[in-house]
């Protein structure tokens, strides 16, 4: 029958929307393919933005100093971070939010500790380490500096291996650390680094001529990264190179860039930032917003490892003798938080400094759920009520289409036996008894598709929280009560070791955990109330639903399955009492 038809066509499509949904935006990440790309016709990473046809006084990328052991021509030795950090003089970095170093030789910013997150939920796991320096595995630093036109006569210019000297031992916030170094031929350089309480660094360069000729500079700063991390590869999550330049989002993945024949993509912009993101963290400069400036997103291929790279440079300037000139950039090197990230954009007039965190392309939607449950965390303290509660407010909110829905439902159901001695009388022949359906409906006034609004009308909200609880860090290791520990991952029980009574730890396809499973009973009670398809065959598809549902949701975050089950508990109440208002037998 039609109607049967149309609500069997929607589920349908709502379960087409689901599996798209989990296979595009939840599936883990697939295997990176077998052979990297050729090498990069380019030897090394070039100086940033070089002017044309010059050569760069210095390369940014490279490494500080050989490592012990290394040969010429091979690649430098991989040593742990605590042996690296201790063969070079530095200064400390303390604050609420950091610790780590900063290198005198080479002035990198290449040692950072993120004190408020660790790697796993189990609060003696390691703080998270953003910044390595030059000489471990993966090194990951930012570099800033000036360079010049190269050629004959170029001055003598900072680089990897300048030995610098430092005004104090420790960056701390409100107390900034100076470094300097003189050329020995007429030019000093000095570099600012100040702090602030969280994660934003600014330095401030300084060039003073006092030779007889004017220099000229250009100043640049860069973000180095060696090695591809491991990404989850989930559709809806951007892992790899970003910024916003020249006013727009500019997203480039680690495989994008490996694809770039030219193994560099210019940006020309006015401000703007560019850096390289993770899930949770963000290594960004920030140059001066008003000023113009070449970008670059780059990659080359060395030592059969994949070298990362975003820099700018800024405009030249001359310094005439006995002159000085300075330029100032700041680099965000933390976790995104959320508030923090909003914050800076509107203090430090950073355009669109938000889209750090990936909200997507559901922006109006995804960010407002997410303010809203901040909010609702700070009245209640826990993520989980926040989303219980902000599940009650969309439910208030489609209240009125929902109730509709359902009384429409429940004429649907009191209709039930007249609809089966419609099919009784009519057989086989559907012509007949569609025609005859039809006129049943119209003289009832019932809408036989309006069933499935309350399904189609919370698909948007259910991704937009997902969005939420995948991407943003506040969700991370966010408790909810008893055994979920992280809101954001899934159901760690499981019923096929007895939610733990079993000691076993079964395969991941077997992790079907209690919420999946309170989930799957609210949804199959919830059908109960629903008129039953006279098709004996979809009779039975709609009664495998909430299996399959049961099973496809119990890889998702917990946090969502909280919500759906929630959801359904809510709109079963609501049912139940429109049908007994109804005189329908519920």
């Amino acid at each position: 029958m039609m109607d049967q038809k149309n609500l069997f066509m929607a589920i349908a499509m709502s379960i087409a929307i689901v599996l798209g949904f989990h296979y595009f935006y939840d599936k883990p990440r697939v295997q990176q393919q077998a052979q990297q790309q050729q090498q990069s016709q380019q030897a090394q990473i070039p100086q940033p933005g070089a002017p044309p046809g010059t050569q760069p006084a210095v390369q940014p990328g490279t490494q500080p100093g050989a490592q012990p052991g290394a040969q010429p021509g091979q690649a430098p030795l991989a040593r742990d971070a605590a042996t690296v950090l201790a063969a070079t003089k530095r200064v400390r970095i303390d604050s609420p939010r950091l610790s780590g170093s900063i290198a005198l030789t080479g002035g990198l910013v290449d040692d950072v500790v993120l004190k408020g997150y660790r790697e796993t939920v189990d609060p003696g796991s390691p703080n998270i380490r953003l910044l390595a320096p030059p000489g471990v595995e993966r090194p990951y630093y930012a570099e800033f500096g000036w360079t010049s036109a190269g050629g004959d006569g170029a001055p003598k210019l900072p680089d990897s291996n300048t030995p610098w000297t430092a005004d104090r031992d420790m960056l701390t916030p409100g107390q900034p650390v100076t470094l300097t170094w003189d050329n020995g031929a007429g030019l000093k350089f000095s570099r600012v680094h100040a702090l602030d309480e969280n994660y934003m660094l600014t330095v401030t360069q300084k060039a003073e001529n006092a030779g007889q000729q004017p220099v000229t500079l250009y100043p640049y700063a860069l973000v180095s990264r060696t090695g591809t991390p491991d990404v989850l590869g989930f559709y809806i999550l951007h892992e790899g190179l970003i910024g916003v330049l020249d006013g727009s989002l500019k997203e480039y993945t680690y495989s994008n860039m490996r694809d770039e024949k030219t193994g560099a993509v210019k940006f020309p912009t006015t401000g703007g930032w560019l850096g390289i993101t993770d899930k949770y963290w963000l290594v960004a400069l920030v140059p001066t917003q008003d000023e113009k400036i070449e970008s670059y997103f780059r990659h080359v291929l060395r030592d059969k490892t994949d070298k990362y790279q975003v820099d700018y440079l800024g405009a030249a300037r001359t310094v005439a003798a006995g002159a000085a000139t300075q330029a100032q950039a700041r680099l965000f090197a933390g976790a995104k938080e959320v508030r923090l990230i909003d914050r800076y954009e509107a203090d430090l007039k950073i355009k669109l400094f938000d889209r750090t965190v990936d909200w997507g392309w559901f922006y109006w939607l995804t960010k407002p759920i997410f303010v809203v449950l901040d909010f609702f965390f700070g009245l209640l303290g826990n993520f989980g009520l926040a989303i219980l509660l902000l599940t009650v407010i969309v439910k208030l909110i489609f209240f009125p289409l929902a109730n509709k829905s359902y009384k429409s439902m429940s004429a649907m159901k009191k209709l039930q036996p007249q609809m089966m001695a419609l099919r009784e009388k009519f057989g086989e022949d559907r012509q007949q008894l569609n025609q005859a359906m039809m006129e049943l409906y119209k003289r009832e006034k019932v809408n036989p598709v309006s069933g499935c609004l309350p399904i189609v009308i919370q698909i948007p909200v259910f991704f937009a929280l997902y969005k939420v609880l995948f991407v943003t860090i506040e969700m991370r290791h966010a408790p909810f009560y008893g055994w979920v520990k992280d809101l954001s991952a899934q159901d760690p029980t499981t019923i096929f070791n007895l939610f733990g009574l079993i000691p076993w730890q079964p395969p991941y396809i077997l992790m079907i955990g209690a919420w999946p499973l309170i989930m799957g009973v609210t949804m199959f009670l919830q059908q109960k109330l629903n008129p039953q398809p006279p098709d004996p065959v979809q009779a039975k598809i709609f009664m495998f639903l909430p299996v399959f549902f049961t099973y496809l949701l119990s890889a998702f975050p917990a946090g969502l399955v909280i919500y759906w089950a929630w959801n359904n508990l809510l709109s079963i109440c609501q049912q139940w009492l429109i049908m007994r208002q109804a005189g329908v037998k519920a």
